[in-house]
């Protein structure tokens, strides 16, 4: 009994670790990279999915971050972003951090970064 318990065991776990695992593979990375008051990349067409965002700070500010938005709400209201699209740590002045994983669906999007003031830009997603 204690042998059929234990295959039990170690099949679920190998199921639980192959759908993270899963799951995980289907999270893209975008990277983008700011310089002095602007992202080096002005537009993004996405497909719709989960990504993580990888924000590169090439001298642009002491700290940088990254905000985004769906088009049409206001920006400047904190409420209106998409939390896990915030850098989980500001970025240094020569380094890359990472966002949590964001999932898009279809429709347009903005971004900038208010610490180094960019423009906004837009990201379709289709």
């Amino acid at each position: 009994m204690k042998k059929v318990i234990s295959i039990l065991v170690i099949a679920l776990a190998f199921t639980l670790n192959t759908h993270a695992q899963d799951a995980m593979n289907n999270v893209k990375t975008v990277s983008l990279e700011q310089t002095k008051g602007e992202f080096t990349q002005k537009a993004l067409t996405l497909s719709e999915g989960s990504y993580v965002f990888e924000v590169a700070n090439n001298h642009a500010a002491k700290e940088v971050g990254l905000v985004l938005v769906p088009k049409g709400k206001d920006a400047s209201k904190p409420e209106n972003h998409i939390k896990t699209a915030y850098v989980t740590a500001v970025v240094k002045e020569g380094k890359v951090e990472k966002t949590n994983v964001t999932k898009l669906t279809k429709g347009e999007y903005v971004y900038f970064c208010p610490l180094n003031p960019t423009p906004q830009y837009t990201l379709t997603v289709k």
